[in-house]
Order: structure tokens, then sequence, then C-alpha cells
């Protein structure tokens, strides 16, 4: 296709987003193939692929995110792809409706003039999306196809399928990328099929993240039951671990929780007596890349503790044949950074006296070499649901891709107790009495019996204070100054008799 037939393709569909949600850019856009290869999904009348995607968006689109529904095959003159059927904001009401009616009329599409079934190019329907109906802005874009791409009707088929595999796996805007491959068996007047691929581009980090909240909601899994196959990305999160068996250690008692996270709780006062105690601790090692089997690779831990980062003994370095579903045990030794632990009289700790402290921390876990081959058992099923199709190729990892991250958030919870709360609170009492007595005594009146020229005079005074003494005659002899800790006569005249006491 041209690129000026391209473009006003992806005018037009922007134009309709444009005016159905004026400043909203779509969070969701649901390209809906209806080329000749998908005649028995329209043909046959027990097809299940409409309500299918109906289904799928009332349970992805949320109230306030806005929507495109487009339908695409191969855009040619007078017959522009994708073709926008609906584009609006959800409000309260279910978006199953709006869909289903907006699917109804939907036919298979043909070419102008000629009436052959229209041919299907599945990278010029995802760069639509991406482009035009995103506008290049975060979100989600569903592609809902048979898995045959042949752009007119071109038999290099596997040409075509390395095309929308380069879209996917280089190109900068798509950060997560999953497939659901679903048994849908149909049958029409010309084809018949066995399977329905439905595929997920989150595109920028911001759309990663929506679909991974939509994927923990549990919303998606109520329509799609079958297992997510990630196509990206391969180098992030390959495995997971999850803590089996711990060896506790003199003053250090390690948990479980729910999340799958490791919790410490650890003694402050044990801990402070004796070395930093290390915990043998045995991991189910589980590969989380659904549908890849981690042929080889070297693995390394490292612990990020209070600041500390400190190696982790595994007892085998090498992972082999890690199929998904299929853990591997692994030992490991893992050592507490005592010594970068809050003493028990620093500010946290006291803050925390009586309830623990808690310290976030993290396991890094990293492969290196790492070898990436297609399950067996997701080559069978797509060979079952795609017979003949070259497409499941676009699982093939890349090979740029030869290592990897996982994280395990730790959680390590410092238990000093209340004793130096406790020491704190009553050194702080006691200096607060000495404050007070302090402070009665620079206010409280004092009498002092002073003697001028043989007469003996009661003077009233307080700490700080400066009284002047004169003599009979009215003339200052002397100064009285008076102090916390007793008097003194100051600034005497030359030859006054003057002195404190009778």
């Amino acid at each position: 296709m041209s690129r000026g037939i391209a473009g006003k393709a992806l005018l037009a569909l922007a134009c309709t987003v444009a005016a159905a949600t004026p400043a909203l850019a779509a969070s969701h856009v649901f390209l809906v193939q209806n080329s000749g290869w998908m005649e028995p999904f329209f043909g046959d009348p027990a097809s299940q692929y409409k309500p299918l995607v109906a289904e799928v968006a009332n349970a992805a689109v949320q109230p306030g995110d806005a929507l495109v529904l487009a339908a695409f095959n191969q855009g040619l003159p007078g017959a522009p792809s994708p073709r926008a059927l609906l584009a609006q904001k959800a409000g309260d009401k279910p978006v199953r409706e709006a869909v289903a009616a907006a699917l109804a009329p939907l036919e298979v599409a043909r070419k102008p003039n000629g009436g052959a079934m229209a041919d299907t190019d599945l990278g010029e329907a995802v760069g639509s999306a991406i482009g035009q109906a995103l506008g290049g802005k975060p979100g989600l874009v569903w592609l809902f196809t048979n898995n045959r791409n042949s752009p007119n009707n071109d038999q290099a088929t596997a040409q075509r399928n390395r095309e929308f595999y380069q879209l996917i796996h280089t190109g900068p805007d798509i950060a997560k990328a999953i497939a659901f491959p679903l048994h849908m068996p149909v049958k029409g007047a010309r084809y018949s099929a066995n399977g329905l691929m439905v595929y997920v581009f989150a595109v920028r980090e911001e759309g990663r993240r929506e679909l991974d909240a939509l994927l923990k909601s549990g919303r998606l899994q109520k329509v799609i039951t079958e297992r997510p196959a990630r196509l990206k990305p391969l180098d992030q999160d390959t495995v997971r671990l999850v803590p089996t068996r711990v060896e506790n250690v003199p003053g250090v008692v390690f948990a479980t929780l729910p999340d799958g996270r490791l919790r410490a709780d650890v003694d402050a006062q044990a801990t402070a007596k004796g070395p930093a105690p290390a915990a043998r601790i045995t991991w189910r090692l589980e590969n989380a890349i659904y549908p890849y089997t981690i042929a080889s690779a070297r693995i390394a831990a490292q612990s990020s503790i209070a600041g500390a980062v400190q190696p982790i003994g595994l007892a085998s370095n090498d992972v082999k044949a890690l199929a998904p579903g299929q853990p591997q045990p692994l030992a490991s030794t893992l050592q507490l950074p005592v010594a970068n632990l809050p003493g028990k009289w620093s500010l946290a700790a006291l803050q925390s006296a009586g309830s623990a402290q808690v310290l976030p921390g993290r396991i890094d876990v990293q492969l290196a070499d790492q070898r990436l081959e297609l399950s067996q058992a997701f080559r069978q099923r797509m060979a079952t649901l795609f017979p003949g199709d070259p497409l499941p190729d676009i699982f093939t990892p890349p090979e740029r891709i030869q290592g990897s991250r996982a994280v395990l958030p730790v959680e390590v919870r410092l238990q000093h107790g209340a004793g130096p709360l406790l020491a704190a609170l009553g050194g702080l009492f006691a200096l607060l009495a000495a404050g007070a007595a302090l402070l009665v005594a620079a206010t409280r009146g004092r009498k002092v019996i002073v003697t001028v020229e043989g007469e003996q005079r009661t003077v009233h005074t307080k700490a700080g204070a400066r009284t002047p003494l004169y003599d009979r005659a009215g003339n200052k002899v002397a100064e009285l100054r008076t102090t916390l800790f007793g008097h003194a006569l100051t600034d005497l005249r030359e030859g006054a008799q003057v002195r404190i006491g009778k």
C-alpha cells in the first residue's frame, strides 16, 4: 500500500477519534480483522468471534477510558484500513452493548471494483493504531486475527511475518506484548479455521503498567482463560524465586508473605552480640516466561538490604532445560548486613521502639548467556490451532536477548524492644526535673542579712538581682549581687564598712 493511501486511512481513523473524544487520546484500540481469510469467522452461525471482542472490551475498558473499535484488512485506494467503527469515552454503562452494536453489521471486506475478498496487513493495522488512534500516547492495542498475514495475497508470508516481528520486538513504542491463542473452530462457505489469536500491545511504560494492572485484576481472565504467552519483554522477570525452606539462625526468623516476598524478623539485641547471621534458604526457581524454555543460562544473585549490597551464595550457578511450569530447586546462603542496620540508640530505633522497624530490600537475580527456546507443547498447540501457518515464528526470541533480570522484594523487620526508649525517656525526665529545679531556684525569692556600718538589715532579693546598699546619709556604699550559688558584694566604696551577715 502506498504512503499516500496509508495516510488517508490513518487520517480517517484519527478524525473519528477526535470527533468522538475531543482532547482525549484513546487508551484502548480494538482492531478486528475482516479480511478474506476471516470468512469462516463471519459466515459460521455458531461463530463466537464478535461476542468475544465485545466481552474482552467490556472486561478491559473501565469508566472514563477512551476506546476505538476498528475493522482492518489491507488498505487500498478507495478502501482505507483500518476503518473506525466506534470511538467513544466509556461511561457507567457496560461497553459490551456498544461494541456488539458496532460489530453487528460488519462483514468480510472486499477489494474495490474487482469484488475479491480483501487481503491482510497486520503491521499496517498495528502501526495505524499506535501512530494515529493513540497519537503516540500510552495505551493498549488489541488485535483479533486468525494469524494470516498476506498483503496483496503475497504467498511470501514468512517475510511479512518478519516485518510484523520487527515491529513488535524492536519497535520503540511497544513496551510489552502478550498473546492468547484460542481454540475457536469455525466453518464458512469457502474456508475453515481452528483457532483465533488475540494480541495485546502495551504502548509505552504507562501502557505497560495499565496492562499489568488489568492482568492482576483478574477481569480479563474471566473472559479468556488461556494462559497469556509473552512476546515482549524477554529480558525482564524471566524467572521467579519462591522460598520453600528456610533454616532460621539465632536472632532471625524468616517467613514467606502471601505475595511471595521474603520477610526476616531480626532481634537487634541478639544479632548485636554475634557475627552477621547467614541463613540457608532453598528456593523454587520458576520459569516465568511462558511459552519459552530456558535451555541454558548462568545465574547469579545478590541482596540489597539497608544500603549494603552482598552476593548470595548459590549451590548451583547453572540453569538448564527449565520449562514453563517446571520449577527447579535452588539452595542459597543469605547473609544479613547487621553492621548496616540502625543501632538501638538511633533515632529510627527509638521511634519504632516496641514495634518493628521495617527496612525494605530486594534480591536481584541475573541470568547471563541465556538461551531461550519455544516450548514443544506450545509449538504443538500452535500447529493445531493454525495448521501450516508460519506466524508462530514471531515467538522466536531475538538473538540479542542473552540476559535477563528478576527482582524479589525482601522485607527486614528490626525488633529493638522498648529498653532503649525507656532509658532515653528516663534520661529526658531527669533532665527536665533538673531544669525545673533550676528554674525554681532562679525565680525563688531570698532573704539576706547584711551589716552596713554596724547596722543589720534584711534585704529581699533573687538570683540574678543586683541590689544597691546605702549608708544612713543615703550614699551608695556597695552593691549586693545574688546568683544561683550565693551572694557577693561588689562596687564597694573605699572605706565603707559593709559585710554579709551579722
